[in-house]
């Protein structure tokens, strides 16, 4: 089975945004760059990214760890997905992807690295 293990929020405020989930999880990030800002909430992953100007992605957006995201693509788009994101590596081999459900709904695919 194929589990939700992140949610990653697009700010407008980093700064802001990074104090609000501070205080609300009562933790500081795990990890913290210009790009990414991460807190860990038991086997839960919170994401904060800067909000692009092109749109980007939506205000939140779920990811589903898979095992293998080019064949999870092309199962997913046989099935009436479409393609928003292709695979991408953030780094250190971490795969995302982002599809639209059926309904125009995005939805991540993340890929973690080999271990």
């Amino acid at each position: 089975m194929n589990t939700v293990r992140l949610i990653v929020y697009s700010v407008a405020d980093v700064p802001k945004a990074k104090a609000f989930f501070t205080t609300l999880l009562g933790t500081e990030p795990y990890v913290e760059g210009k790009p990414y800002v991460g807190f860990k909430a038991g086997d839960f992953e919170i994401g904060l990214v800067p909000k692009r100007g092109d749109g980007g992605p939506p205000a939140a957006l779920a990811y589903v760890d898979i095992p293998d995201i080019k064949a999870s693509l092309a199962s997913l788009t046989a099935a009436g997905a479409e393609l928003v994101q292709d695979v991408t590596d953030v780094g250190y081999g971490l795969l995302i992807a982002i599809v639209k459900n059926p309904e125009g709904t995005p939805v991540g695919l993340r890929q973690l690295p080999a271990t």
